[in-house]
């Protein structure tokens, strides 16, 4: 005789109500002057940070709002939502891939574009293990297409939206991440007077698309169980809100050449998220709805950092920052080179020693790419900068 299966379909949260912490309110009056009258271009724009973006910047009136994303049926809701809530506003639609140069290319010659927003990029961390091709053309060389673009017409601001994974990365996404970060850092170095490139950095946003918080929701209305890969398992933790008061104080306030994150205090272990969820639905964890630990996935690891570098608190409140170090340009030009080689091999593994090769602080975790780690008998790090025959990284 099978056990009767309870379902709560009703069951809605609110993402601040996880965070374990008051959320972070941030006046955003000089983040408005800055975009007023502007006109700004926004990548990933049919996501859930893009889109909430694209709001924001509509609600400070700029001159014209660009959204460039692959997605067609996301994009168009977006634009259909825009348009009804700022009916005055001046919004165009763009179906585009960032790693299509002469597509970019188009946008920018074609617009007098004032700020960059840069939100696309593929996110999801055990899904790009299996993908590092994608990853890599999208993540790196995208960025690498729009952040040229952005030197080429003189961009003002050039706002890339990272994430703690980044920092110290054991993920395929996170190591490209990084290199992007890289890749930008080194442009902020080589043309400092032409665009200012900031580089924001996020914890997991709570209520994103494909985000934990929202499989658990799912689980709780189905009758669990909710599924947590490791009762240790903790991250930093935002709301979508916080994510895009963080993009627009970077905009107002940084003068380029900066990485800013907020304050969000302790992680928070993912475990006692969903036990948290299932007292909100009115159950009781382990009883109503039980909580299964299935183990971390590729590319996982316990805890992520916030930052590699002293970060300093800004004057401006709960956000932190740190300037670009500086990256040599004859090093990054090669890791270009040999990256681009790596993709067109087509080979995983290419692709994945190269990232090793630039960023000695990736070190895979539950990987098939902990073998390029371990091959170096523990000695990694110091190995990858050895010179070579093209150059020295």
């Amino acid at each position: 005789m099978q056990t009767q299966r309870h379902t709560y379909p009703h069951f809605t949260f609110r993402p601040e109500d996880l965070l374990g912490r008051a959320p972070i309110a941030l006046n955003l009056d000089n983040a408005a002057k800055e975009i007023y009258g502007r006109i700004v271009l926004i990548t990933g724009a049919a996501g859930t940070i893009g889109s909430e973006l694209a709001t924001q910047v509509c609600a400070c009136a700029p001159a014209k709002v660009i959204m460039v994303d692959q997605a067609e049926t996301a994009l168009y809701e977006a634009d259909h939502r825009l348009r009804q809530q700022f009916p005055r506003i001046d919004i165009h639609i763009e179906i585009a891939s960032i790693t299509d140069a002469s597509r970019m290319a188009g946008l920018f010659s074609g617009n007098n574009i004032h700020i960059v927003f840069h939100a696309a990029a593929y996110k999801h961390v055990p899904l790009m293990e299996r993908h590092p091709y994608e990853a890599v053309k999208t993540n790196v060389l995208g960025t690498e297409v729009l952040a040229d673009l952005a030197v080429s017409y003189r961009i003002r601001k050039f706002i890339y939206i990272s994430t703690d994974k980044a920092v110290r990365p054991a993920s395929v996404m996170g190591a490209t991440k990084r290199f992007a970060e890289m890749y930008l850092q080194y442009l902020s170095h080589e043309y400092p007077d032409q665009t200012q490139f900031i580089i924001t950095r996020f914890g997991n946003v709570l209520g994103s698309n494909g985000s934990f918080a929202l499989r658990f929701a799912q689980q709780i209305r189905e009758g669990g169980p909710v599924t947590v890969t490791d009762p240790l398992a903790q991250r930093y933790l935002m709301t979508v809100a916080e994510a895009c008061q963080l993009v627009l104080q970077a905009t107002a306030t940084s003068g380029g050449g900066e990485t800013l994150t907020f304050d969000m205090g302790q992680p928070v272990r993912i475990a006692d998220v969903a036990r948290k969820m299932i007292r909100l639905a009115g159950l009781e964890p382990g009883k109503d709805v039980t909580i299964c630990f299935t183990g971390l996935r590729p590319g996982e690891k316990l805890s992520e950092d916030l930052d590699t570098e002293e970060m300093q608190t800004a004057a401006f409140g709960q956000l932190k920052t740190v300037c670009f170090p500086i990256h040599a340009a004859q090093c990054m030009r090669y890791a270009m080179s040999e990256l681009q080689k790596a993709l067109d091999s087509g080979r995983p593994e290419e692709l994945v020693a190269v990232l090793k090769m630039m960023i000695p602080e990736y070190i895979s975790a539950n990987s098939p790419y902990e073998a390029l780690d371990n091959a170096c008998g523990g000695q990694s790090v110091p190995d990858r900068r050895q010179p070579t025959a093209h150059g020295r990284c």
